[in-house]
């Protein structure tokens, strides 16, 4: 069933099956417990979590339901600790923790933020690195004219958003084309939903993300099945294996990091690079000169609603 945007228990649920999702990946012996005959269900026993946490059995019960708001921070990093959870998972356990504290009133409807010139002008005087700006959603928010030309599929596809910018779990998981253009397309695809499960735990009230996350799930079975292992991603960096129609397959590094776009709006940045002398930095420069002979809007082209 996909998620229901806006609803208060989806916070709940998230949690409960984060911590289910964990529990079922640890054997006894990964965590120094004896095994003990035939289990029902792989994983760890609810008990055998809490000892090793140094809580009671009931207590974890209820904080596996979802019941999160008011935990100490010393208790959940504890339960990271006996999970066996990895920096972005004790991440995104903090976030859910967060998420839960009481609101006050309904959540409105976000704007998106307004790009500032000043990163255009930063992202455009990356002549030769693609580079991009990414919204909570995992839309291109902005980029530069390499960037532009790199992905072009994504631009040019059916599956950009209302405001004709590239988005790329809409692009993994309802162009069929995505299979061609990325090499890894099922890492990529499984990285893609963990960054989304990673932002819909810091903002579980935005009402567009879960908008979004409810479209891919209904529109897509690869998405409903990558979604339901809960896995999670908060840095990202490695490398990028691309088939571009034009210069054929590209490798990059690329790395991600944190851009303030305004006093309450923090959006990734993120940069491509090529070794230098390799193929790959010829075919960008090859990208380059292509890129500049198509006539890009400075703006993306608005779709009719």
């Amino acid at each position: 069933m996909a998620p229901r945007p806006g609803d208060g228990s989806d916070n709940r649920s998230d949690i409960r099956n984060f911590l289910v999702t964990r529990r079922a990946k640890l054997a006894p012996e990964q965590v120094g417990l004896p095994s003990s005959g035939r289990r029902r269900v792989p994983g760890l026993r609810r008990q055998e979590v809490a000892v090793l946490a140094g809580v009671s059995t009931e207590w974890y019960t209820r904080l596996e339901k979802g019941h999160i708001s008011g935990v100490s921070e010393e208790v959940l990093d504890a339960v990271a600790q006996a999970l066996r959870l990895d920096e972005d998972e004790r991440t995104y356990l903090f976030d859910l923790a967060r998420a839960a504290r009481p609101a006050r009133g309904t959540a409105p409807r976000r704007r998106d933020a307004e790009i500032p010139p000043s990163v255009q002008w930063m992202l455009d005087s990356m002549t030769m690195a693609p580079a991009f700006v990414r919204s909570r959603r995992m839309d291109i928010a902005a980029c530069n004219p390499l960037c532009r030309a790199l992905y072009a599929p994504m631009f040019d596809s059916d599956t950009t958003n209302e405001r004709g910018q590239a988005s790329f779990p809409r692009y993994f998981f309802l162009d069929p084309g995505s299979r061609h253009f990325f090499v890894d397309w099922e890492a990529g695809a499984r990285i893609s939903v963990a960054l989304l499960r990673a932002e819909a735990g810091r903002a579980p009230h935005d009402r567009a993300l879960r908008e979004l996350i409810g479209e891919l799930a209904t529109l897509s079975a690869e998405f409903r099945t990558m979604w339901a292992r809960h896995d999670v991603r908060v840095r990202h960096y490695g490398v990028k294996r691309l088939r571009h129609p034009e210069v054929g397959c590209v490798e990059l590094a690329y790395r991600s990091m944190g851009l303030p776009v305004s006093d309450r709006e923090v959006h990734e940045l993120t940069v491509y690079s090529a070794e230098p002398g390799s193929a790959a930095q010829d075919r960008l420069s090859l990208l380059a000169s292509w890129g500049a002979t198509r006539a890009p809007a400075t703006e993306p082209t608005q779709r009719p609603r």
